[in-house]
């Protein structure tokens, strides 16, 4: 069975995606494209044989030639073509963000938990890596005892001008923000940002870097290092403390050679590169999931958690204080952790 996708937004992310779907994965193909821009939408389309141009997602969603939905628009649409997936009963896969707002995600939750079952899945492409599950296979092995703490860097070459210090939280560090929440199956308990000295590198104005100190309910401190104007490479860093040891991530290069009291590796360009085998499991682990009747990887809940733990951050940032997380009740649908 070959699973005909629809791609809302065919932007940088968007179109990464489609040349996945078309040339990498198995079991799917581009059905059908839509975007904003209908001039990029329509280029695309005329490179897929089998995709129809759509002239809105709302058409798309409802095409019957789709079987599941791929959501990589701006932000703030994310809400509107989520839930129309849900009411038309097809699994979707959002890029991250979920939603921009608490309240947004919350509407998210709630069509799903009246539609009785999950389909939704939020593009956290982090827990995909072979590298960050190889971490989460040790901790949750217990071999090196309970963690204590987890240092993290997320470290750009350089951003677009338009990029600014809260972009820092919602862009960046929200990788960094699931990624605890899945390492440790726990919910963040406070953020704390603070601000270092900033790089002579950032525009005027902007914060860079800055240090987000997360507060797991179990009382784990996550510190992360959150820097976009590294100028050296991407560079992405994950070491968790625990009782009897520690396991940090490895290069992120890939191979260290030593020879003739000299070692080199490579440092990735940007997160294309470093992540590109991460955003192929993760979307052939969803076709397969769709395929098979269901769906897979981080829920709506994920999506609706880190979206309030960014926003805390953005109010840690600007007020310069410990800012608690208040999450609503976890529904019963999201009781059992996700992969």
């Amino acid at each position: 069975m070959t699973l005909n996708v629809g791609v809302i937004g065919t932007g940088m992310i968007g179109q990464d995606h489609i040349r996945r779907l078309t040339h990498v994965l198995s079991g799917v193909r581009v059905s059908a494209v839509t975007d904003v821009d209908a001039g990029r939408a329509k280029t695309v389309a005329d490179d897929l044989p089998a995709a129809v141009l759509q002239p809105s997602g709302q058409a798309l969603i409802e095409d019957p030639a789709v079987d599941a939905v791929v959501v990589t628009s701006w932000g703030p649409t994310h809400e509107e073509y989520v839930l129309a997936a849900i009411a038309a009963g097809k699994q979707v896969f959002c890029e991250k963000p979920l939603a921009t707002t608490e309240e947004a995600c919350a509407r998210i939750l709630d069509a799903e938990v009246a539609a009785g079952r999950r389909m939704v899945m939020v593009g956290f492409m982090r827990r995909f890596d072979r590298q960050y599950r190889a971490m989460k296979e040790v901790l949750t092995g217990r071999s090196i005892g309970a963690p204590l703490l987890m240092h993290a860097a997320h470290r750009n070459p350089s951003v677009p001008p338009h990029f600014t210090s809260e972009m820092i939280i919602n862009d960046s560090t929200v990788h960094d923000i699931d990624v605890a929440r899945w390492m440790f199956d726990d919910e963040i308990a406070a953020v704390t940002v603070l601000k270092p000295r900033i790089s002579s590198k950032a525009a005027a104005g902007f914060n860079d870097p800055l240090l987000v100190l997360l507060e797991m309910a179990s009382g784990v401190i996550v510190d992360v290092e959150a820097m976009v104007n590294a100028g050296f490479g991407y560079d992405i860093r994950g070491e968790v403390v625990c009782e009897d040891g520690t396991v940090e991530l490895s290069e992120s290069a890939g191979a260290v050679v030593k020879r003739a009291g000299q070692y080199a590796g490579r440092v990735p360009a940007n997160w294309r590169e470093r992540f590109v085998s991460a955003f192929d499991a993760e979307l052939q682990a969803w076709v397969d999931a769709v395929t098979a009747g269901g769906t897979t990887g981080p829920s709506a809940w994920d999506g609706y958690a880190a979206t309030v733990a960014c926003e805390t951050g953005l109010r840690a940032l600007h007020s310069g204080r410990r800012e608690p997380i208040v999450l609503r009740e976890r529904p019963d649908l999201y009781k059992e952790p996700t992969p």
